[in-house]
């Protein structure tokens, strides 16, 4: 995809039709100016529930609420124009059925305005996918590593290792272009299965650490824009905003404490009174 502004924003049928040629641009947004600066390169903004982590501090994913998920995506649609922005369903708001789970993904396109949602496509998700969409709910599906099942999982480690894993992830990814998924975000699978993914759906894919083999890339933000010591592997920084951060904190402490600033620049003077003029 171009750089050039668009007019309207990306669909889902723009994304369904992507499978097989250019590679799709994806990342996480969470806030309005963070979303206006990537509207313009990317196909899909991502609102996804790592909000949690690398915004809220939270340890896992398992603590996001609908709220905050409806509160970040108000913000990416105010500063978007162009993209497709798809919000995550969080943790227990869709898992006990079809029926919650279009109250929840009915919430979030109404309060926010994005065009789509995500769920973890595990065992249980085909019959809600194809609930949802046959109700008018846009749905991007999610295999291989799943945040939201650390703790059944056994951690954030990389799935299809085993044969009895790769079986699993291939029968969740079939099961969820079945159910009507426009597209499946593949996180942490080897390459060689990340391809077999990719022939095996109709549905674009889109990789988090599994190669380059799909469709397209997303990664999240703040770690690509290196706001953290430690990520995964998989992910490459393009800046070291962290860096930036502490230098800037530093220099302004520095002037605070030895009074640079504010300096004459930066301060308000009271007006001078204007001369009558002569009679």
């Amino acid at each position: 995809m171009s750089t050039e502004v668009r007019t309207q924003r990306r669909t889902v049928r723009d994304l369904a039709a992507a499978k097989g040629g250019q590679p799709l641009v994806c990342l996480t947004a969470y806030s309005a100016p963070v979303a206006a600066l990537l509207d313009r390169h990317c196909d899909v903004l991502l609102v996804g529930d790592s909000v949690g982590m690398v915004v809220h501090g939270l340890p896992t994913t398992l603590g996001v609420t609908l709220e905050m998920m409806i509160l970040h995506g108000q913000a990416v649609m105010r500063g978007s124009s162009s993209a497709l922005v798809v919000v995550d369903l969080p943790f227990g708001s869709y898992e006990s059925g079809p029926e919650a789970a279009f109250l929840s993904a009915s919430r979030v396109m109404k309060e926010t305005g994005c065009q789509a949602v995500k769920i973890e496509s595990g065992a249980y998700a085909a019959p809600t996918i194809e609930f949802l969409v046959a109700r008018g709910v846009p749905v991007m599906g999610h295999v291989g590593l799943r945040p939201q099942a650390v703790h059944a999982d056994g951690g954030f480690r990389a799935r299809g290792r085993t044969r009895a894993e790769r079986a699993r992830v291939l029968a969740e990814a079939e099961a969820a272009d079945r159910a009507g998924c426009f597209a499946i975000v593949v996180e942490g699978c080897a390459e060689d299965l990340a391809r077999e993914v990719s022939s095996l759906v109709s549905c674009p894919t889109i990789g988090i650490g599994a190669s380059s083999a799909c469709d397209g890339q997303i990664l999240v933000i703040d770690d690509m824009l290196g706001m953290f010591e430690q990520t995964p592997r998989f992910v490459r920084r393009y800046a070291d905003l962290r860096g930036e951060l502490d230098r800037a904190a530093a220099a302004y402490a520095a002037d605070v404490r030895a009074r640079r600033f504010p300096g004459e620049k930066e301060t308000y003077s009271m007006k001078r009174p204007q001369c009558a003029p002569p009679s």
